[in-house]
């Protein structure tokens, strides 16, 4: 009887090791048609690391001399311009410009968020961030993952590409959250980030309103990040960088702040002006 025993035993761990072997094949080849598909990235919405909705406000705390009120000729301190640059910032006039009806060049992508103002960002589709501004009435879009169609015309907000670079770290300490951990890139999971913003397509405009110029060759790069405040609200820090071949010898770094607001009662949308501050 052993003999036979072993002999049956001998046979069924073939066989199993065999249903084995075709498993592993199977899973390896993947559906029928070739490798399996890889998942939908999920919508710029959803991955959010943090809120930016809402209104905000700025804070001036950098530059409130140049900020705060129209700057007077020549005073360019601060932005790294070239020969070429002061003279045209000395040899200009808001005249000309607003009898053209120019006065928006100051209230481009480039100056924006340096103006004192009211930001109120929503999301225009999944994929698309909207932030608007009292100063001036401007509209920029953030387009994730979008790049610029071809022949697309220069213009104030040029056209801004986004990205959330998003960080989630494990969890090495404390008891499990309930329900067990969350599996990475759920909406449960821990996220930490800052959303990265390249604008190009820029028409030429003005970094300050005394005529302080970039040129319609500068690109813009921004990163955003939100920092709560223990006592409620939150904090908004934008970084900008403008780089500009024509009119600056170096980028031009400079840092705005925003506090997050309640509703939306302070906002009040103003025109664009160039004798006016803010």
């Amino acid at each position: 009887m052993r003999p036979a025993v072993s002999r049956c035993r001998n046979v069924l761990l073939s066989l199993l090791g065999s249903l084995q072997l075709l498993c592993v094949g199977a899973y390896a080849q993947g559906p029928p048609g070739g490798a399996m598909p890889p998942p939908a990235p999920r919508a710029a919405q959803s991955a959010a690391p943090f809120d930016l909705t809402g209104y905000w406000v700025s804070v001036v705390t950098q530059d409130p001399r140049f900020r705060m009120v129209v700057p007077g000729k020549g005073e360019y301190m601060g932005i790294p311009l070239n020969v070429k640059a002061k003279q045209a910032a000395d040899a200009w006039t808001s005249g000309p410009d607003e009898a053209a009806g120019k006065q928006c060049e100051a209230y481009g992508a480039a100056a924006i968020m340096r103006i004192p103002e009211r930001l109120r960002i929503s999301w225009q589709d999944p994929n698309s961030l909207k932030v608007e501004t009292d100063a001036g009435g401007q509209t920029r879009v953030l387009h994730f993952g979008a790049p610029p169609p071809p022949g697309l015309a220069l213009s104030n907000q040029g056209y801004s590409r986004a990205s959330w670079q998003v960080y989630e770290p494990p969890r090495m300490f404390g008891p499990p959250p309930p329900g067990g951990p969350p599996p990475p890139g759920s909406d449960r999971a821990p996220r930490f980030g800052s959303l990265n913003i390249a604008t190009t397509d820029l028409s030429a405009g003005l970094l300050r309103k005394n005529g302080v110029p970039y040129s319609d060759q500068a690109t813009l790069e921004e990163y955003w990040n939100v920092y709560p405040i223990p006592a409620g609200g939150a904090y908004l820090i934008v970084v900008s960088i403008v780089r500009d071949p024509e009119y600056l010898v170096s980028p031009y770094y400079t840092t705005e702040n925003f506090q997050r607001e309640a509703d939306g009662a302070g906002w009040h949308p103003t025109r664009c002006s160039l004798t006016t501050a803010p």
